[in-house]
């Protein structure tokens, strides 16, 4: 029996727990903001590449979504802390927060433009990874709530993503890393299967040489966006359980650019905004893959919301080689 699977059969005795507990229990929590139907965010590169940033624009679309953004990163914190520290208090706070925007439809208003569906999927795959994190505290009653909305998100997530056949960027791995993390929490099997098929799709795109052709099409930003593409397959391929030779191509092409970027900056024909190492998730890659890609540590704030939390915390829904 897997750990995944052991672990969905105590979800009772973990929700009977917290029901013992009584309402005292939740006096640490603040209440839930009220609900984001809709999503109004806006572009903020100027140029054909999608490589320049207006400072302007990019103010106001973090200013749109951080409604979305502050509620994701509670729940992500919540959920953190009791797959940490096992108190109870966090379990229901996270819990309760996704209960309350599930049962009221919250994100699935209009999404204005591009950026909009961007904002929503880059959430939906954060809220599914940080309930899985808490699934098995969760109450009968939750867990209808919360996964009926998460499928009512994940439908128009597919929906748009299979209407819109031009550019298969990173854009597509982050969607099929939502519906993937969708699925596992869910177990239905149609979420999967959706994210294998982008998952081998992105294997398809990526070259002998490791590199990824819409993400060298990023001039200066050509680095960044291997290493932000990568990050999306690196946590599908542990959901899924897969061990793949591109993936692992695309991540030490990462690593070897990030040492060194000489070779990309020759096929970008750029000078490449440069990182000072690897991105968090490498532990996650290290953690799955048969030969593990980093030398040091992962670094100490190793946080990303939108990949369910700490990156040094596994999820319980990958499938780690090593601790």
């Amino acid at each position: 029996m897997t750990r995944r699977r052991a672990a969905r059969l105590r979800p009772v005795a973990a929700a009977m727990l917290l029901l013992a507990l009584g309402p005292a229990s939740a006096l640490a929590c603040d209440s839930p903001p009220a609900p984001v139907f809709d999503i109004d965010a806006n572009r903020y590169y100027t140029d054909a590449r999608s490589s320049v940033i207006d400072p302007v624009l990019k103010a106001r679309n973090e200013a749109a979504v951080k409604p979305v953004n502050d509620y994701l990163e509670a729940v992500a914190r919540s959920a953190d802390d009791w797959q940490r520290k096992r108190d109870p208090q966090d379990a229901r706070c996270a819990l309760g927060w996704l209960e309350a925007w599930a049962k009221q439809g919250a994100l699935l208003g209009k999404m204005s433009t591009n950026q909009s569906w961007y904002t929503r999927k880059w959430t939906l795959g954060g809220l599914a990874l940080s309930y899985a994190r808490v699934q098995a505290a969760a109450s009968p009653e939750q867990r209808k709530a919360i996964e009926a909305w998460l499928r009512a998100l994940a439908e128009p997530t597919i929906a748009h993503a299979d209407a819109h056949k031009g550019v298969r960027n990173n854009h597509y791995y982050w969607e099929g890393l939502a519906i993937t993390a969708v699925g596992a929490v869910t177990g239905e099997a149609r979420y999967l299967a959706w994210g294998r098929k982008v998952f081998d799709h992105a294997m398809g795109q990526v070259q002998p040489d490791g590199s990824l052709p819409h993400e060298m099409a990023r001039a200066a930003k050509a680095l960044h966006y291997h290493l932000y593409a990568a990050a999306p397959l690196v946590l599908m391929a542990s959901i899924l359980d897969i061990q793949h030779p591109h993936l692992d191509r695309l991540v030490r092409f990462g690593a070897e650019n990030v040492a060194n970027p000489a070779a990309i900056e020759r096929m970008a024909g750029v000078a490449q905004e440069r990182p000072s190492r690897m991105p968090g998730w490498v532990a996650i890659y290290d953690r799955h893959a048969t030969q593990p890609v980093s030398t040091v540590p992962p670094p100490a704030n190793n946080w990303d919301a939108r990949m369910g939390g700490d990156r040094s915390l596994p999820n319980p829904l990958e499938h780690p080689r090593r601790g």
